[in-house]
């Protein structure tokens, strides 16, 4: 069995480089192995899992204001603008609360 390298690839240039290095490295020494065996596949991601997540938040926000603007605006009959404004939502809590 053999140990995979734990190094950090930040380019596909420095993978390949690095993969080409490595083949003749294995032909000098003469332990090359088998396609089958080389194919070891390193995902490089064009986003960090760090971005992903801060753009589905941020989707999450705009797609509920988005949502409540035409919930109140066109499916409701009242004016898109005023979905926004503080009174019509403490006008909400209100009649929610009203006991």
């Amino acid at each position: 069995m053999v140990a995979k390298e734990s190094t950090k690839v930040t380019s596909r240039e420095e993978m390949k480089n690095g993969k080409k290095a490595k083949e003749t490295k294995q032909v000098q020494e003469g332990t090359t192995r088998t396609k089958q065996k080389e194919k070891v596949r390193l995902r490089i991601r064009l986003l960090p899992i760090w971005i992903r997540v801060l753009l589905v938040l941020i989707f999450m926000v705009v797609s509920t204001l988005v949502g409540i603007i035409v919930g109140y605006g066109i499916i409701g009959n009242g004016k898109p603008a005023d979905a926004l404004d503080k009174s019509t939502w403490q006008h909400i809590i209100d009649l929610v609360e009203k006991e």
